[in-house]
């Protein structure tokens, strides 16, 4: 466990969390801490759910899904996402950064959008091939 995680357990009392890195939906519980001090964690049938928990309540993290308009092309939008999770409190930040890009058609599916959106490690990338109007 991190410090961060270990300060942000320190004032936390309990949360229900479903897990959601499979089909089965686990209703997971954190509260407080056992005898050795690490989280206590109930409900988790595997060992990734208790490592999503502890995530989600100490670290949040979210992929984007969201559409750039794209000019010249036979469709009107891109379909896009980040390459990976980002901090949940920079949500509404990265969207608002991906509202401002305007894109030239032809696009491929995995073409880098945005580089490092905002500096937090990913990348806006498209998931969907948009074919330039002839």
């Amino acid at each position: 466990m991190t410090q961060r995680q270990e300060e942000m357990l320190g004032s936390f009392k309990k949360k229900d969390v479903i897990c959601i890195l499979c089909p089965k939906g686990c209703p997971l519980t954190v509260a407080g801490q056992d005898k050795k001090g690490n989280p206590k964690i109930t409900g988790a049938e595997c060992k990734e759910g208790k490592e999503y928990a502890l995530q989600e309540i100490t670290d949040p993290r979210r992929v984007i899904t969201t559409s750039i308009v794209v000019t010249g092309g036979r469709l009107p939008l891109a379909s896009v996402r980040t390459s990976v999770a980002i901090p949940k409190d920079t949500v509404l930040p990265c969207l608002e950064e991906i509202r401002k890009v305007t894109l030239g058609a032809p696009i491929h599916i995995g073409d880098i959008i945005v580089p490092d959106v905002l500096g937090t490690g990913a990348n806006i990338i498209a998931t969907r091939d948009v074919a330039a109007t002839q």
